[in-house]
């Protein structure tokens, strides 16, 4: 019986690093899939975090902060809702991008802006 014990302690020790280490991977593929997106459709205009049209719109965490409604309080949905709607010259991707497309392409805006791009 103890062998038993010690096989199931052992195939539980050994499975847990696989286990833990999916999510990690998983999202760095949806950042991935972010960044991906990000310079199909919006590096032209915000390369860089920068802003070709507007300079005092760019995805920097000073300009997200002043700029974007709700930016300060829930950063993500802040951007979704920009990234889906649009605004003065930005067009509107809700049409173009799929919900999780857009939910990666914030996560990676917002992970550049806490960088600094």
């Amino acid at each position: 019986m103890s062998s038993i014990a010690g096989l199931i302690a052992f195939l539980f020790a050994f499975s847990l690093p696989l286990v833990s280490a999916c999510p990690a991977y998983a999202f760095d593929t949806a950042l991935d899939r972010g960044e991906q997106i990000f310079s199909t459709n919006c590096a032209a205009c915000h390369m860089g975090g920068g802003n070709v049209i507007r300079a005092s719109r760019s995805l920097k965490l000073r300009d997200l902060n002043a700029h974007l409604e709700q930016y300060p309080q829930d950063p993500l949905e802040a951007l979704e809702h920009q990234i889906e709607d649009g605004k003065n010259a930005m067009p509107a991707y809700a049409d173009q991008l799929s919900e999780a497309d857009i939910v990666a392409v914030a996560t990676y805006v917002e992970q550049q802006a806490e960088l600094g791009w």
